[in-house]
């Protein structure tokens, strides 16, 4: 069966996140949270925030992950850039299926057992949560302002590109 749209999680709902409870819960798909050079100091960050409140999917979060790491590596290089995604998706998504199509009425078995099966994790996100931050020297500040555009884009909510520290040594840039 082919994956439901995001639209059907985007609203928060009540959090369903006890994993210990849940049989069949699915593991996270998101690979890595610190990508680039973890143990280095940069003197700029950048930050992608959230505007709305809304569930972000964790294929969403790893498209985004995917495209900001790819674009800073291959720009700025491997070593100047630290990134890491500091959301993480609890949440546990549950989904009825019900048969559709012709003949259905007769193979459906209605609101029986709708609670639903475990099908994937979403982060719950407020308004202001920063989704994920890319620290670089300040001549690569541009790139680090591109690469989370692009990861803006894959997200299901409006956001925004801070700068929260740094500022002194980007003059003109921003």
């Amino acid at each position: 069966m082919a994956r439901k749209p995001a639209r059907m999680w985007r609203r928060l709902e009540r959090p369903y996140t006890r994993t210990e409870y849940i049989d069949g819960a699915p593991g996270t798909r998101v690979r890595m949270f610190d990508m680039g050079n973890k143990s280095a100091d940069f003197p700029v960050m950048v930050t992608l925030v959230a505007k709305e409140a809304v569930q972000i999917r964790e294929n969403a979060l790893e498209a985004a992950r995917v495209v900001a790491n790819k674009y800073v590596s291959r720009r700025a290089g491997a070593s100047n850039y630290k990134l890491k995604l500091r959301i993480f998706p609890h949440h546990i998504l549950r989904e009825h299926k019900m048969a559709v199509g012709a003949g259905a009425d007769r193979i459906s078995q209605g609101m029986r057992a709708a609670f639903g099966k475990p099908v994937g994790r979403a982060a719950r996100v407020k308004p202001g949560t920063k989704i994920m931050s890319v620290w670089v020297k300040p001549e690569h500040f541009e790139i680090a302002k591109e690469a989370l555009r692009r990861a803006a884009m894959k997200m299901p909510t409006p956001t925004k590109i801070v700068v929260e520290k740094g500022h002194g040594l980007l003059k003109g840039k921003i």
